[in-house]
């Protein structure tokens, strides 16, 4: 999962954000397209998402 070139950690895959991120457009407009877009911003939809509809919505 981890391997290190140089001093540096990397890993494969999406990060936690983008994932929660992508859920959270998916959950909002059902658009692969703009999940997809959310999923590149990551975190900054995630803040986005939790400041303008005050939390993460419940399963």
């Amino acid at each position: 999962m981890w391997e290190k070139r140089s001093g540096c950690f990397f890993s494969s895959g999406i990060s936690m954000g983008s994932a929660l991120a992508m859920i959270l457009s998916w959950e909002r407009s059902h658009s692969i397209l703009w999940a997809i877009f959310h999923g590149i911003l990551s975190w900054l939809y995630v803040l986005y998402y939790a400041f303008t509809r005050g939390g993460v919505p419940s399963v």
